[in-house]
């Protein structure tokens, strides 16, 4: 079924404590399991036995395993950006904060190759029923991005600058993963694609 546009669904009541808390078990279980076996080893039932809940239960909260895996990746982003504020990039220019920001990111994620090809691959299996999840892993990096540049009101061109960059690090993620791509390539890749930045920026219009 096609997502709606956000203004026309009635907004989510927020979760109890309780029910934060047992979500956060439930993604705990999902990175636990996804990290030792990847993919396949993210079993609904394991899940719920991990996290200590009704395997009906955790249907309500994540309809399909890969609903489950992409809400998995926007938390583990959640957590590498909050890491980032905490410890900013330190580039002289906005492509270089970039650059240095996505491959800081990447190497967590390196650091975690099975449950990296496990995010990604729910990201490629997901469709347009897991539309929300995805949209949320894509404002995070958005958000991931536009810290690192220091802008809090980018330009269309600047926002279209973003979504290739975003674009291109999925794919160097990808290419990576399946062994098409060494760590070096990647960061030629990410440097190269960051370069957008400075050609979006407003004063290279005048």
């Amino acid at each position: 079924m096609p997502a709606e546009p956000s203004s026309a669904l009635p907004a989510s009541p927020p979760l109890t404590e309780r029910q934060e808390a047992r979500r956060r078990r439930i993604l705990h279980a999902s990175a636990q399991l996804a990290s030792r076996g990847g993919f396949d080893a993210v079993q609904m039932r394991e899940v719920a036995e991990s996290s200590q809940v009704a395997l009906g239960t955790l249907y309500r909260y994540f309809p399909s395993k890969v609903h489950l895996l992409v809400a998995t990746m926007q938390d583990q982003l959640e957590h590498m950006h909050g890491t980032l504020r905490k410890k900013p990039p330190q580039g002289a220019t906005a492509a270089e904060r970039v650059a240095e920001t996505l491959m800081r990111a990447f190497r967590a994620l390196q650091r975690e190759p099975h449950l990296a090809d496990a995010m990604v691959r729910a990201l490629t299996f997901a469709d347009r029923s897991v539309s929300p999840e995805v949209d949320q892993v894509s404002r995070q990096t958005t958000a991931i991005v536009l810290d690192a540049m220091g802008l809090e009101n980018p330009t269309p061109e600047q926002l279209s600058a973003v979504r290739v960059i975003e674009h291109t690090w999925h794919s160097a993620l990808i290419t990576w993963l399946s062994g098409r791509a060494s760590i070096a390539q990647v960061k030629i890749d990410i440097e190269t694609v960051c370069r957008l930045i400075d050609l979006t920026a407003p004063e290279a219009d005048s």
